[in-house]
């Protein structure tokens, strides 16, 4: 199956009506609206890349798969577990752990594409880790130069 490059301007791209919504028991303040397009997933299914836009509000989110955000478009206050609060703008990046929370304060408008991972159990990974080795070292898989 042939390998595809997908390139988007997640600044100006259009969103659909699909959407993530923030759940009624985590907003704190307004009524957070919220716009989601998948722009690809992983040929394993572990990995996938959306633009996510929210209006104001402010909500609880909790992480169920390890997330890397980089905001494209309006602010952010996000405030970790330990109560340390951080404005995240245009080209700010930011990665949130699978099981972890946060409180999300939009006061306007943001936009963020994020990339979501499936986390695996730790000795699964290792293993995988070393078969994708041995089977670089026996020629069948490539390296990445990075």
């Amino acid at each position: 199956m042939p390998k595809t490059i997908v390139t988007a301007t997640p600044v100006a791209f259009e969103l659909g009506s699909e959407a993530v919504p923030v759940l009624p028991s985590w907003v704190l303040n307004g009524s957070p609206v919220t716009k989601t397009k998948n722009l690809v997933r992983s040929h394993d299914w572990n990995s996938n890349i959306v633009i996510w836009e929210c209006t104001a509000g402010q909500f609880n989110w909790h992480y169920h798969k390890d997330e890397v955000v980089v905001v494209v478009a309006g602010e952010v206050f996000v405030t970790n577990e330990k109560g340390e609060e951080r404005r995240l703008g245009p080209g700010d990046l930011a990665f949130f752990p699978s099981g972890s929370s946060s409180t999300w304060r939009v006061p306007v408008r943001v936009r963020k594409i994020a990339i979501l991972r499936e986390t695996m159990w730790q000795p699964l990974g290792v293993a995988f880790k070393v078969f994708k080795k041995l089977l670089r070292m026996a020629g069948i898989g490539s390296e990445s130069p990075l």
